[in-house]
């Protein structure tokens, strides 16, 4: 997307808003893509302790560059550990030692519902997606749920075609109705604006437009009616350094995998 007048591109502020929401102290459960560029924008400015898991195992990782998959060399090589999955899962997230799980989605609802299995009828679908992984029990187990998507009718919809990670159900109390303990989605930042669920009826309401995005901008990009807070904030801009630490991020970043590419090709 293109850089517009203020100097950023939409996903540059979606990024860096969602990097701000994140802490020194967090235990950080990451998805691949936009959370993990979050992540690691948080970890090199304000939150340098903050510790990133990702799903392969990997504890305590501090990735020079942003890794294609959980599989990726990167996150093995930099991080302080590297435990079994079944460890991962078993103690570190469903024993509760997660304190943000960060998540994508392909299509979401205004619940903070998220589907990344399928799109269309299940058995006949229009698009197969990559599925799950470990993002349900994620969205379960984490004590908190961030989620990071650029805006469109077309992900974020009034039904999605299929629940992979639960986030507030039906809204209201689902999810305690259900025995899910956790606090479940309490952030949504897309390249738009800030979103968080209200705390009755659960439903994400946009809380903050980023700087020269209006009401009618996000209402078109969204497939539900939405609700815009009493008192609306705007984003704050990128800072400089926020914006030179991304960019320096995905420059290594194209850089690295571009070698790696060239690489494999000369074999």
């Amino acid at each position: 997307m293109s850089e517009n007048d203020l100097g950023f591109t939409p996903s540059e502020m979606m990024t860096i808003a969602a990097s701000r929401a994140l802490k020194n102290d967090d235990v950080c459960f990451v998805g691949i893509g936009a959370p993990s560029a979050a992540c690691n924008v948080a970890r090199l400015t304000h939150a340098p302790d903050i510790t990133l898991i990702y799903e392969s195992g990997t504890i305590g990782t501090a990735p020079d560059v942003l890794p294609l998959s959980i599989g990726d060399g990167e996150l093995c090589e930099t991080a302080v550990t590297t435990v079994a999955v079944p460890e991962m899962f078993r103690y570190w997230l469903q024993g509760g030692r997660i304190t943000i799980g960060f998540l994508g989605a392909a299509q979401l609802d205004k619940f903070g519902n998220i589907n990344t299995t399928i799109i269309g009828d299940y058995a006949h679908p229009k698009t197969r997606l990559p599925g799950g992984g470990g993002a349900p029990e994620i969205a379960t187990s984490s004590r908190e749920v961030y989620i990071t998507m650029a805006q469109s009718k077309r992900g974020m919809v009034e039904k999605i075609d299929f629940f992979t990670s639960f986030g507030h159900g039906e809204g209201g109390d689902h999810r305690k109705r259900l025995g899910i303990d956790t606090a479940g989605p309490t952030l949504l930042i897309t390249d738009l604006a800030v979103w968080k669920p209200d705390p009755v009826t659960k439903e994400f309401t946009v809380v903050s437009l980023h700087p020269g995005v209006t009401r009618e901008k996000v209402q078109a990009t969204c497939g539900w009616e939405a609700i815009f807070a009493e008192a609306l904030d705007e984003t704050p801009a990128p800072t400089e350094l926020e914006l030179k630490t991304l960019r320096d991020l995905q420059a290594r970043t194209k850089t690295a995998h571009a070698s790696a590419a060239k690489g494999k090709a000369a074999q």
